[in-house]
């Protein structure tokens, strides 16, 4: 889990989705809280550096949900598709973004009951 955190490769899960944005709105809001309290304009400065690093951190990790789902990157530019990016499962198997990285193939279990020679 979080592996490459700004690269546009691969494929990353739900969960590692979700924690990115519950990561990137800590620090956030961490900063804004600290900017705030001290009123120091270095503080300030930090702020909009954490905001734009976490623009750039966040737009990456879409991209790689939205490889996961079989889909271009720029799908997460498309409104309300932050809502598929979340809850929709990724495509099973490899897809041409890459491995699957809850490592599940793509073929159904059931079917392949009594084919396999030992």
């Amino acid at each position: 889990m979080f592996k490459n955190v700004f690269s546009v490769e691969g494929r990353i899960r739900r969960t590692e989705f979700a924690l990115s944005y519950l990561i990137y709105f800590g620090v956030l809001l961490f900063t804004v809280i600290l900017a705030g309290v001290t009123k120091l304009a270095l503080f300030y400065i930090l702020v909009v550096i954490a905001w734009f690093a976490g623009v750039i951190f966040r737009v990456m990790q879409g991209a790689k949900r939205c490889h996961d789902l079989g889909n271009s990157g720029w799908f997460q530019f498309i409104p309300f598709y932050f809502i598929v990016m979340v809850f929709v499962d990724g495509e099973r198997g490899t897809n041409r973004y890459g491995s699957n990285p809850k490592n599940i193939e793509s073929y159904n279990t059931i079917n392949e009951i009594g084919k396999k020679e030992f």
